[in-house]
């Protein structure tokens, strides 16, 4: 696969998720961005913007298994993962698999589960493997995580550890959408023919394990010029030393945005790539990362505030 017909492939999975999703082209893009640099996107946003049925119909537009968790405050460990159950009819333990063992997985609402449950996710995230009563069980190239969450604002709802967001390629906060778009969504769902799960059913799969394993191929064969690496490590490195931040960034956020970058390039039918790809990417990648500190929680600044600083302070190559 060479850079344009990755291009089309992208174009046709934008256009299956267009059929039930309108208004989320950036998030797409990203969510895109990750599959295609192997990462795992954080949703969040409040209630009724969408993020289930992205994820859906995400999902819906690769021809790959599906599964989903719904989680709960009483979700275990064990619904996640699976457990080894004894068979009387056969006298011995079998493998009941849990939701886990599939390709993309919906995490809904993962922010309600308390942390002892979400981190029975960080081994799969991170390996793609699941260890079950001392065995690892591989989940295969192409498991992805998908989840979503309310703000921690919202009642019910618990912190992520830090150690699972930083297995999260992309936070990606989903917003309201304009007046406009807003609109021809009341418009389409009033039919109930072309909006919600009507227009959910409509998508095809357009991409499969072929396509994706060459588009991946694709994107690795991009290399970064030292003057990107090195502008990714400036910023990484003044995460650690800015005076608002307790937390920097770590060496896997940074390699994360570098991979990140190539598959962004590639998208975009370069085999080459811009500072503004980091500069667009430094936000979902980091703000998720890094733990702001007393003053600045204190004046009302966000991740997204001190991380545009930052990038205002680091020189960009030319």
């Amino acid at each position: 696969m060479n850079l344009e017909q990755l291009s089309g492939l992208a174009d046709a999975i934008r256009g299956e998720i267009g059929r039930a999703v309108r208004g989320q082209e950036e998030t797409v893009e990203l969510m895109l961005a990750a599959l295609f640099s192997r990462g795992h996107v954080l949703l969040e946003g409040p209630p009724g913007t969408a993020k289930t049925l992205l994820a859906r119909s995400f999902a819906a537009a690769l021809s790959l298994r599906f599964g989903r968790i719904q989680f709960t405050p009483d979700l275990m460990p064990g619904d996640v993962l699976g457990a080894n159950l004894f068979d009387f009819g056969t006298n011995a333990f079998r493998l009941v698999k849990g939701p886990v063992f599939t390709d993309i997985l919906l995490g809904d609402e993962i922010n309600r589960a308390p942390p002892k449950t979400q981190a029975a996710l960080l081994q799969a995230m991170s390996e793609r493997r699941a260890t079950i009563d001392g065995k690892d069980r591989d989940l295969g190239p192409w498991f992805t995580v998908v989840a979503t969450q309310n703000p921690i604002e919202q009642q019910g709802t618990y912190p992520l550890p830090e150690a699972q967001l930083d297995r999260f390629l992309f936070k990606l906060l989903v917003e309201f959408p304009d007046e406009a778009t807003e609109f021809d969504i009341l418009r389409r769902h009033a039919d109930r023919s072309l909006g919600g799960e009507a227009a959910l059913a409509e998508i095809a799969p357009v991409a499969g394990p072929e396509e994706i394993a060459a588009g991946r191929a694709c994107v690795d064969a991009i290399r970064l010029d030292d003057s990107i690496l090195r502008y990714i490590l400036a910023i990484a490195r003044a995460t650690r030393s800015a005076a608002e931040i307790t937390h920097g960034a770590s060496t896997r956020a940074a390699d994360a945005i570098a991979a990140a970058t190539r598959a962004l390039a590639a998208l975009d039918g370069r085999d080459y790539a811009l500072p503004d790809d980091v500069k667009r990417l430094c936000g979902p990648a980091l703000r998720h990362r890094i733990v702001l500190g007393p003053t600045a929680e204190i004046e009302g600044r966000s991740p997204d505030d001190v991380l545009a600083n930052i990038l205002d302070q680091v020189e960009a190559p030319r």
